[in-house]
């Protein structure tokens, strides 16, 4: 997986894109990231990459011009993807990741400030616009770190055991199972006795039944998503 950030703050990546495992990641191979500068794509040579938007308002406008430019310059083979991070955006969800992860390249491109001038849009340079939830932040690289994590975890090779992946909450349209480790007691709290005993069909019914009744405690609507499994009737 190939993947391009466009951002005004390329500084923002630097640590998060060489730590724990999607640092490993990028430094063998499995992943590339690639951050690029906007103000490379300024037209002038004080790299003004916005500017206050007409009819009057608070906070500056990206730049159509060096936005565009800056996409342009990212076409390559197969074609990349192209993804604006914004809050406009449809809800970045599981199924919406996978679906990412399925293109070889992607173009991350990072809003900032009152956002983009709407030109871009109306040109159709983004193939998709995506939000990772229902909040402002100050710009759109953070959600491109989340995003690029999300992916990563897609890539074979990335996460040590591919069923760590496929247990993960929202994989299967519910949340994950509570998880122990030693010691065997805490202040007062032991670890469920099923997890010890080694009978691994009575282990997976308990985890199996401990998802489901944390998914309908706290997200109802993942269960409405799909049909009932084998066993989750009686839980």
């Amino acid at each position: 997986m190939r993947i391009t950030i466009l951002t005004l703050f390329p500084g923002y990546f630097a640590s998060p894109l060489t730590e724990s495992l999607l640092g490993r990641a990028i430094a063998s191979g499995l992943v590339a990231v690639e951050v690029r500068d906007l103000r490379d794509f300024a037209r002038d040579r004080h790299r003004k990459a916005d500017d206050e938007p007409y009819g009057g308002g608070p906070g500056m406008v990206m730049l159509a011009p060096v936005v565009a430019d800056a996409i342009e310059a990212c076409r390559g083979e197969p074609p990349a993807r192209r993804v604006l991070l914004t809050p406009d955006g449809a809800r970045l969800d599981q199924s919406a990741v996978e679906r990412l992860a399925a293109h070889e390249r992607l173009l991350l491109v990072c809003g900032r400030y009152e956002g983009i001038d709407e030109r871009v849009r109306e040109l159709g340079l983004f193939d998709e616009e995506v939000s990772i939830g229902d909040f402002v932040l100050s710009g759109g690289e953070a959600a491109a770190l989340v995003l690029v994590e999300a992916l990563s975890r897609r890539v074979p090779g990335v996460v040590g055991r591919a069923e760590s992946v496929e247990r993960e909450s929202f994989v299967r349209d519910r949340l994950d199972y509570p998880h122990y480790t030693r010691p065997r007691e805490f202040r007062g709290l032991a670890v469920p006795e099923v997890l010890l005993s080694g009978d691994h069909a009575a282990i997976e019914r308990w985890r199996r039944a401990r998802a489901l009744e944390r998914t309908r405690a706290r997200r109802p609507d993942l269960l409405a998503r799909r049909p009932p499994e084998d066993g989750e009737a009686d839980g």
